[in-house]
């Protein structure tokens, strides 16, 4: 698929220059890492000072650091959208220049609302020969056009932009690569957008059927058939105008084209209509061998939270065919020691200092299912079809890892995919992504999503080697996702299936330093990496995104 192609392409182009190494960047950040310790309280206060500095800054700005972790957080979209001002916070429109000029290869074609795909049709075969772009568009301005074909490269199909919005302070943002599975959750292309005729002639045209989500359906044909989708990273008018999203016609032809795009690719499964119009929930079904599970749980005493998961296990799940393999990292308490007697679960002794990559290695090797889950012991189960719904997006074939949303126990976003923007961070709605959007609500590929909860083939994760025991604390989840993609599987987030997590209730306060520096090496996180499932423009620092173009 494009998009795991432009990842692994990236990757092989930075691997081929220099090779990876066993150790983390330099010897004075290793030291710096020894000296300040795992669990030092010059950590800690750093911590403190720095979150006093940032209340001092949020307050000049008029803005407050969430205080009350029982506060009440919106749930329905559309009115939590109108309560954001800005977004990034930084955000300042630049109008474009000026262009009165227009390529002789480019046709603007207007569609005022109410127009329909046979007229469409009709305009577009009734261009010359010398056209060899189109643009679809509300607005009429041609100079939008010129300046998307300014910016065109040799092999792209379709070239676009991010959008300006109806709040000019509220751009659409978007990621260099166009996921083929976030693509079939919503249209992120969007507009403006060039298409090349040629393209759009080989793949069947504008299809009637499509409805008003003709676009969207072109976008997943073109997508199919390897197309490449250039991202320019302007802010540009000629979006959607705002009666485009209250159309109820939008609703079941998003829904008619994804189940569409499902058929031609042989995938069984549902679509339903999203929390958004032009947004969908697509799963595809559990394939009909039903495929084994291992879940498999790693601990270190704390069995009144291994209870919880497991209770919640057991209670919830709807999917027959699953078994629990339970890890012990050197347990001491006499209550332990008894349930890992009594238990019917197998239960595998992991000894020596925490190593969660070494644990899990240890772990799955007992394995035998197809299909093996990682699971933190601080984690409680909330929806029933859980395992349903990440076999079925595990098992189409180019997958290689699904992960799930979590939930602090407020109920409050803990996890919604690792992103990489500069640093590995995960994506949290209401907290360091301020609002539910198409993109926050979406079945979508990632980066990177947590080993809190990690779905995949054991036969993958085999090819893979594992995890990487170098990584003993932290980043061993990303750079297993991230290995997965270099070996052409992308990583699926999905926010369908929900799970409470007590976030490090029993690993404790780690501060691995080591770990962090031997991960920004191994992937040039500081020089030449770039999520590609991230909208490009965006850094996240702390709880805060910037807009960076």
């Amino acid at each position: 698929m494009p998009s795991v192609e432009w990842f692994r392409q990236a990757m092989l182009d930075f691997h081929s220059q220099r090779a990876i190494p066993g150790v983390t960047s330099h010897r004075i950040r290793r030291y710096i890492g020894w000296i300040l310790g795992e669990e030092t309280r010059r950590y800690w206060l750093s911590r403190r000072i720095f979150r006093l500095v940032l209340r001092i800054v949020h307050k000049a700005l008029g803005r407050q650091l969430p205080t009350d972790p029982q506060r009440q957080l919106p749930t329905d979209p559309q009115p939590a959208l109108a309560a954001i001002t800005v977004f990034p916070l930084d955000y300042v429109p630049i109008t474009p220049p000026k262009v009165n000029y227009s390529y002789p290869d480019v046709a603007v074609i207007p569609t005022p609302f109410g127009s329909t795909v046979n007229a469409l049709t009709d305009t577009l075969d009734a261009l010359p020969d010398s056209v060899a772009w189109v643009m679809f568009t509300s607005s009429g301005d041609p100079g939008v056009a010129s300046l998307l074909r300014e910016q065109i490269t040799a092999n792209a199909d379709v070239v676009f932009a991010d959008e300006a919005g109806r709040n000019p302070l509220l751009p659409t943002l978007k990621a260099a690569a166009v996921g083929t599975h976030t693509l079939l959750s919503y249209n992120v292309v969007g507009r403006p957008a060039l298409v090349r005729l040629q393209a759009l002639r080989e793949v069947g045209g504008l299809r009637p059927e499509a409805g008003v989500a003709y676009e969207h359906d072109l976008y997943l044909r073109l997508s199919e058939r390897q197309a490449i989708f250039q991202h320019v990273p302007l802010v540009l008018p000629g979006g959607y105008d705002g009666a485009w999203f209250d159309q109820p016609a939008l609703i079941t032809d998003t829904q008619t084209v994804v189940e569409a795009a499902l058929a031609r690719r042989g995938w069984d499964g549902s679509v339903t209509p999203g929390v958004l119009p032009g947004l969908s929930d697509w799963r595809p079904s559990v394939p009909p061998s039903l495929p084994t599970v291992d879940i498999v749980i790693p601990t270190r005493d704390r069995i009144d939270l291994v209870k919880n998961c497991l209770s919640a296990i057991e209670s919830v799940t709807t999917y027959p065919h699953w078994n629990i393999i339970i890890l012990d990292n050197d347990s001491t308490e006499p209550a332990s020691r008894e349930f890992f007697a009594t238990t019917r679960y197998p239960v595998v002794p992991c000894p020596g200092p925490f190593n969660y990559a070494a644990i899990m290695n240890r772990g799955i090797r007992h394995a035998t299912a197809d299909y093996v889950l990682t699971l933190n012991n601080d984690t409680v189960v909330l929806t029933p079809d859980w395992l349903e719904q990440l076999l079925g997006l595990a098992s189409l074939p180019d997958v290689g890892i699904v992960g799930a949303c979590l939930v602090d126990q407020y109920g409050r976003g803990e996890h919604e995919s690792v992103v990489i923007a500069p640093f590995p961070q995960h994506l949290r709605t209401w907290s360091n992504y301020p609002f539910v959007d198409h993109f926050s609500r979406a079945t979508r590929d990632v980066a990177a999503v947590t080993g809190a909860v990690q779905l995949f083939k054991r036969s993958f994760y085999e090819q893979l080697r594992g995890m990487d025991e170098e990584l003993r604390v932290t980043m061993n989840d990303v750079d297993l996702c991230l290995r997965s993609h270099n070996e052409g599987k992308t990583v699926i987030y999905t926010p369908h299936v929900r799970l409470t997590h007590h976030v490090s209730s029993s690993r404790g306060s780690l501060n691995p330093f080591e770990d962090r520096n031997h991960f920004l090496f191994r992937w040039d996180v500081l020089g030449s990496f770039k999520d590609p499932f991230f909208p490009e423009t965006l850094r996240l620092y702390g709880e805060t995104m910037y807009y960076r173009p």
